[in-house]
């Protein structure tokens, strides 16, 4: 059993879904392990992890204008340390996903024809992103 530990580092535009699968893949082909799983753990509080459709630009727009309802922006939050955006991006990530689990296979990670690693950027700004990437197996 061996494992390899990493880091992806994201640059976003700002808000919405940015796929990440190639960084991934590359990461995961470089660490010389066939056989195992992968941990991917975003490392902030206003993004977040998704696996989603890859094929379907529409899939992901509808993705993010229907997480921009649940967690609007509003004047009636409290905290507003950043900004307007900065609560509805918590509260955005807390109902999404921040760290991912993906079984690998032949030294890639068993992904499904349609599917991608997207980060999920739920700040207006540009930001730096860190993902913490854990491989274990053989």
């Amino acid at each position: 059993m061996r494992q390899e530990i990493g880091e992806l580092a994201i640059e976003t535009p700002g808000q919405g879904l940015h796929e990440i699968t190639q960084g991934v893949l590359h990461w995961v082909g470089g660490a010389g392990i066939a056989t195992g799983l992968l941990t991917l753990f975003v490392r902030h509080t206003s993004c977040s992890l998704l696996i989603q459709e890859n094929a379907a630009p529409a899939a992901r727009r509808d993705l993010e204008r229907w997480i921009a309802r649940v967690a609007p922006e509003s004047p009636a939050y409290e905290h507003d340390d950043e900004g307007p955006d900065d609560m509805p991006a918590h509260l955005r990530a807390a109902i999404t996903a921040t760290t991912l689990s993906i079984p690998v296979a032949s030294g890639a990670p068993l992904l499904g024809t349609w599917q991608g690693i997207y980060l999920f950027e739920h700040r207006r700004a540009p930001h730096r992103r860190s993902v913490a990437a854990h491989l274990m197996g053989a």
